[in-house]
């Protein structure tokens, strides 16, 4: 998809990323993606699947009342069914964040890779998060008198966030292997990556689920008198981070910006071979204009690598450092206004 900046490009992946995903790497809250003045906004989408079946998505967000998911003309009432169809791993320049950002984007993007391996996770995270308002809610009010009602919360919190910290790693330890020879890849062999999950709560990571909640448990209550002066609560996988190393030293202090994009595209391409391994879907990849932001050689690199092997929807500003093979193969269409004008044909 080529055009200039402006005329809908991203837009476009945005609505493919809100059906495959459920979610935007842009904005979290649905009333951001509702034109101005009106009242809902409506995403559909025929999907073909590898036997010549086809359904039709539809994803209806509204100002009031939340939103609607439907499949084929039929409401569901989880919204996570909607994945069972299409999945999708979307790069952009935002995605830089997952290197120069706080600690709760690397958390986001961890998060968005478990919940495409276990849709039930995301009812986890709301459940955590709830308990964490309501924890910090009672603290802010005096504590819960001599301490029972927070005995009680901790005791929810160390058991959901127990389950995070597991689900967290476990990605990981699968991510780590499939990152590695991508990154090998896109550098030529010249980088060698390593990921380091760091813990918000104080436990060995080979631990197992009733170690963590054990841990957590009585990191809570060790920390309840700072938790009263703060109002908040300072242990749990709310303040997890995720390191990322280059021959042992952080990317964001000493790689260069060619390095710190081939290593956000390597996490991704990671996160959309692990999805394809464990959900039998090949997802979809998206890229916002990023080979603008790459030397011509890593450029032909990731074009050869992703080209056979995944359908993906680029967008560019223009056709350059895309070789003539590249292009011949791929579908060309120009985006002006929100319309799209096909420029070639598939061969």
């Amino acid at each position: 998809m080529v055009g200039n900046n402006g005329e809908g490009k991203t837009n476009l992946l945005e609505a493919v990323e809100l059906l495959g995903s459920l979610r935007s790497h842009r904005c979290s809250n649905d009333r951001d993606l509702i034109q101005r003045g009106a009242g809902s906004s409506v995403l559909r989408a025929t999907v073909a699947g590898p036997g010549g079946e086809s359904d039709l998505l539809a994803i209806e967000l509204r100002r009031q009342g939340g939103r609607q998911v439907l499949r084929n003309g039929h409401r569901l009432e989880r919204q996570s069914d909607l994945m069972a169809t299409i999945r999708c791993v979307v790069f952009s320049a935002l995605d830089l964040g997952l290197i120069r950002g706080e600690p709760a984007l690397r958390r986001q993007w961890l998060d968005r890779v478990v919940v495409q391996l276990e849709p039930v996770y995301g009812d986890l995270l709301s459940r955590y998060g709830r308990l964490l308002r309501q924890r910090a809610e009672l603290l802010r009010q005096g504590g819960g008198g001599d301490g029972g009602l927070l005995d009680v919360f901790d005791a929810h919190l160390a058991a959901v966030g127990a389950r995070i910290h597991r689900r967290r790693q476990r990605a990981l330890d699968r991510l780590t292997p499939l990152a590695e020879p991508w990154l090998q890849h896109l550098s030529g062999g010249r980088d060698r990556l390593t990921l380091v999950y760091a813990p918000g709560t104080e436990v060995a990571t080979a631990a197992g689920d009733d170690r963590w909640e054990e841990t957590l448990l009585l990191q809570l209550q060790r920390q309840r008198p700072l938790d009263r002066r703060l109002g908040s609560t300072s242990a749990g996988p709310h303040r997890d981070d995720l390191r990322l190393l280059l021959a042992d030293e952080p990317v964001r202090q000493l790689g260069s910006a060619g390095q710190q994009r081939c290593v956000v595209l390597a996490l991704k391409l990671a996160e959309l071979e692990l999805v394809e391994q464990v959900s039998g879907l090949t997802p979809l990849l998206l890229l916002d204009d990023v080979l603008a932001e790459l030397d011509p050689e890593r450029q032909g690199r990731l074009l050869a690598a992703i080209g056979e092997r995944h359908q993906c929807l680029v967008t560019t500003t223009h056709l350059h450092g895309c070789g003539d093979d590249w292009r011949r193969s791929a579908q060309v269409v120009a985006v002006r206004g929100g319309e799209l004008t096909p420029l070639q044909e598939p061969s």
